[in-house]
């Protein structure tokens, strides 16, 4: 009879419980991958190039990716082979929500190597990491896995059709191996609950781009940053703080804030556009951004607010014009009333623009030529969307912005990360990004 019962109430949890939940809450959270090997390390999974991802699965190489192994037959089984390809190439790991820790040695034993590593929706984590022959680089990053469901509640994120099968929010966590060529020899996996998170609010000028060659500040932050921190960017093109509200992207991630965990929050471009009669800059600006620091402090974190970045709006004297109205300093209003601690993106983008001149600042934006990227037969003519490079500079001047408040979470920045100043950027002409092969000609929602 209690065999009968037991059998009763597991074919109850199996028709009432989604195939996808169970699935998630036996889902494993280390891994530890081999790659090029003859015979399987002990303790890793080897992975042959012709391991294609499944969520059965748990992990393989995704979307398509072409890659070939090799084995140089050394003495360490663990360097002595690797994957690699002539193209950019991906590899998924289906993984619950939560703060990872990435392993990854890469090199060759008779070749030199140049890898870069993006992570979800173009978030870069490691920047040309370069090995001589012979010699192998071991390096760790933290990454930010979600999902749109909230934990706790029947509540989910009111996702936009452009944000259905974006990297940041299924149920994987998803590499991209890219620059000349990337030798990969292991990956490994754990779990990084202790960490320290960093949370960011924002629109088009925050989240993770998908898609070439739109870029934003968000995405390249953690490139910026030790493996000791998680970056969890939850901004969305289009948004104003109130849609944010509204889609519960601010109950999200309250949902998961720890105390002393923190939240960046970015807005003004498309709260300007807003009409009613209770909106603008120091009516429903305001008093949700003091919402939103409130919220955060009721968790223990730390807000910080970001004042808006710069459209590319020069004057007949060659200077930046006001785009933004009364928004950036509202927030520096807001800030100072709430004594939290204020980077000012608005005037160091201004500093910046104007530095590179009007032409030259071009070089940021996403402006090009007809038929510079595929499927592209009209300019781009973007002057509120950054390119990588206009990204890139851009987290420098967050980074700047921490240093000048001297938030704690400074101490976690890579060693030796020299001071930024945006009226000296870095020159134009040397920076060198690989470009990943998911692009699109249509604009980023909201200017």
């Amino acid at each position: 009879m209690k065999v009968f019962l037991r059998i009763v109430v597991l074919y109850l949890i199996i028709i009432t419980v989604p195939y996808e939940k169970i699935l998630a809450q036996n889902a494993k959270t280390s891994y530890k991958f081999i790659f090029g090997t003859q015979k399987a390390l002990k303790g890793y999974i080897q992975v042959k190039p012709t391991v294609v991802y499944s969520k059965e699965q748990g992990y393989g190489f995704d979307f398509g990716s072409a890659v070939s192994v090799v084995d140089r037959k050394g003495k360490d089984q663990l360097t002595s082979g690797f994957c690699t390809s002539d193209k950019p190439f991906y590899f998924s790991v289906y993984l619950p929500e939560g703060n990872y820790k990435v392993k990854i040695t890469m090199g060759d034993l008779k070749d030199s190597s140049v890898t870069t590593i993006k992570a979800e929706s173009r978030r870069l984590m490691l920047e040309k990491v370069v090995t001589a022959p012979g010699k192998f680089e071991t390096r760790t990053f933290i990454v930010n896995v979600r999902i749109p469901e909230i934990a706790g509640t029947s509540d989910k994120v009111s996702l936009k059709s452009r944000e259905i099968g974006k990297l940041d929010w299924d149920d994987k966590l998803t590499f991209e191996f890219n620059n000349k060529r990337p030798c990969i020899n292991a990956l490994e996996i754990s779990k990084a609950d202790d960490v320290p998170t960093i949370y960011l609010a924002g629109n088009s000028t925050v989240v993770d781009q998908d898609d070439e060659p739109w870029a934003s500040w968000g995405q390249m932050f953690p490139r910026f940053f030790k493996p000791e921190v998680a970056i969890s960017n939850q901004a969305e093109s289009g948004l104003t703080l109130g849609s944010f509200l509204g889609s519960k992207r601010l109950q999200k991630i309250v949902s998961t804030l720890k105390s002393g965990d923190y939240l960046f929050i970015e807005f003004g471009h498309n709260d300007q556009k807003e009409k009613g009669p209770n909106d603008g800059a120091f009516k429903s600006y305001s008093e949700r951004l003091k919402l939103f620091i409130a919220e955060v402090r009721k968790k223990g974190g730390i807000p910080v607010v970001v004042t808006p970045a710069n459209r590319r709006s020069f004057g007949d004297d060659g200077k930046i014009t006001n785009s933004l109205g009364d928004y950036p300093e509202a927030a520096r209003q807001m800030a100072k009333q709430e004594n939290v601690a204020l980077i000012d993106l608005n005037s160091m983008t201004k500093l910046f623009y104007e530095t590179l001149g009007p032409d030259k600042s071009k070089k940021a934006f996403v402006i090009y030529p007809a038929n510079t990227w595929p499927g592209q037969t009209k300019d781009f003519n973007d002057n509120t969307h950054f390119n990588g490079y206009g990204a890139y500079e851009l987290a420098k001047c967050i980074i700047e912005g921490m240093r000048e408040n001297k938030l704690d979470i400074t101490k976690y920045l890579v060693d030796g990360l020299p001071t930024f100043d945006p009226a000296h950027p870095d020159p134009v002409e040397a920076f060198s990004l690989p470009i990943s092969p998911k692009s699109s000609v249509i604009k980023p929602d909201g200017n």
